[in-house]
């Protein structure tokens, strides 16, 4: 199973709306040691789970608030892998797999909260994936 290596730590920015990455973190891709992995870099900027609000009321804290939104927000704007060029569909199934990885001790609701927010990226996320790339901070941060 994939795994992250480090706790998110994130600080609010001043707009209210979006967060500041204060320590890299890294998720390996498929296993716990793969070395195929997404380092998200300090200084990387995330709004979490880009859901309209409506949806929001739906979701518990633990399902808004954690790495696989910020992972998957980096390979949005990133759209790449270990410098290869990735697909939307890939960006997708890997927040899948960190969403299911990252919730597991939520036994009886995970699978089902991953899976619908899986469908609504799958949906509404080619909004998002076509939006032009920031620039981002030093990557060896």
């Amino acid at each position: 199973m994939s795994s992250f290596t480090s706790k998110l730590e994130v600080s609010p920015m001043p707009d209210g709306s979006n967060w500041l990455v204060c320590k890299a973190f890294t998720y390996r891709i498929g296993k716990k040691y793969s070395r195929r992995f997404i380092r998200v870099p300090k200084g990387f900027e995330t709004d979490f789970a880009s859901i309209p609000k409506p949806l929001l009321i739906f979701l518990p804290d633990w399902a808004k608030i954690n790495k696989a939104p910020v992972l998957h927000d980096w390979l949005y704007q990133e759209k790449k892998i270990m410098g290869k060029p990735i697909i939307q569909k890939q960006a997708d199934d890997i927040f899948l797999e960190a969403m299911l990885v990252g919730w597991h001790h939520h036994k009886f609701l995970h699978p089902l909260i991953a899976h619908l927010e899986y469908r609504v990226v799958r949906l509404f996320g080619w909004m998002a994936w076509r939006r032009k790339p920031k620039t981002t901070s030093d990557p060896r941060d």
